[in-house]
Order: structure tokens, then C-alpha cells, then sequence
């Protein structure tokens, strides 16, 4: 496979990462840790999900097109709703500092990798092939969700953004999780 053809699927792979970054950037009590947590898992899962994928791709590929959208994108509705409603309550804890949090959105994200990686990856025979490849995406996201971070930043010093930013999150969150089920 070609490194640009490859690099746009990285990159497709990513946004829904950056997208996702961008939402939990923008809250408060999110610290630099805590970033570079939310990037790492969703590198790590992109990579991984996307190798799954490959793997398991020949055997599941007339079945798993919808079912893994429909996972991710309702899981990923979810925290959004959860963060909607933690933006209602006014309280000193944050959701997206718990730990779990970490692994279920860097699943969610990552579900298209794995369809990706069933449909795409399972035709490559050399397994380090199918590793770089798969590193790369991996390596894509991770640095995505860092640009995203970085973005957020700055979009947290507009006042109406960083005082309703669980709402635009939660928000987020829940329209990437409707486009994933439904788009």
C-alpha cells in the first residue's frame, strides 16, 4: 500500500480522535496528564483495533460493518450525555478524570480502525508490513489528539466556550457518536 494512500486512512481514522480530543480539551480540569493519557489510548487502541482487525478480517467480513458503529457510536453518545449531565450538576469531580475513561473512549474512537483493518489490512500476508502499518495509524492518532489538545487551549480562554464547555463537549461527544451509528 502506498505511504499516501496509507497516511489518508491514518488520517480519516484520527478525526473522530480529534474531534474527541478537542471536546475534553476545552474542560477545565483536564491537565496535561490527563492529555497525554486520552492521546495515548487512543493511538494505542487505534493501532490495536485496526491489527485485530486485520486478523480477524477475513472471517467477519460480511458481519461486523454495522454492529461496531452502532458499539462505538452509542457508547461514545453516552459520555456524552453523562457529560451533559455532569455540566448540569455542580459538582467538584469530573467524569473524564476517571481512569476507565481512558479505555472506553479510546474504543470508541477507535471501532472504524478495527472495520478498517478487516476490510483494508486483511490482505497483507508479511506480518511486519501489517505491523507499520497499523504503528503508523496508531502513531497518527496519538499526534492528532495532541494537536487537538493544543487547539483546545486556546478555544478554553474564549469565555462563553470554557464557561459551558461540558455542555459543548457532551454535545460533541454525542454528535460524533449519532454520526457514527447512523453515517
Amino acid at each position: 500500500m502506498p505511504i499516501y494512500s496509507l497516511f489518508l486512512i491514518a488520517l480519516a481514522l484520527a478525526l473522530d480522535a480529534f474531534g474527541v480530543a478537542l471536546s475534553i480539551g476545552i474542560n477545565k480540569g483536564i491537565k496535561f496528564k490527563n492529555k497525554l493519557y486520552f492521546s495515548m489510548s487512543f493511538g494505542f487502541f487505534q493501532f490495536l483495533f485496526s491489527f485485530i482487525g486485520a486478523y480477524a478480517g477475513v472471517l467477519f467480513n460480511r458481519y461486523i460493518f454495522t454492529l461496531p458503529n452502532i458499539i462505538g457510536g452509542s457508547i461514545m453518545t453516552l459520555v456524552g450525555v453523562f457529560m451533559l449531565k455532569e455540566g448540569m450538576d455542580e459538582k467538584e469531580e469530573n467524569i473524564l478524570l476517571e481512569r476507565k475513561m481512558y479505555f472506553i473512549l479510546g474504543m470508541s474512537v477507535s471501532v472504524d480502525a478495527a472495520v478498517v483493518g478487516f476490510t483494508t489490512f486483511n490482505t497483507i500476508i508479511n506480518n511486519l508490513t501489517l505491523t507499520l502499518n497499523t504503528i503508523f495509524i496508531g502513531i497518527v492518532s496519538f499526534i492528532m489528539s495532541g494537536v487537538a489538545f493544543l487547539i483546545s487551549r486556546y478555544l478554553r480562554k474564549i469565555k462563553i466556550v470554557a464557561k459551558y464547555a461540558d455542555y459543548v463537549g457532551g454535545i460533541i461527544l454525542m454528535l460524533f457518536g449519532l454520526k457514527i451509528i447512523f453515517l
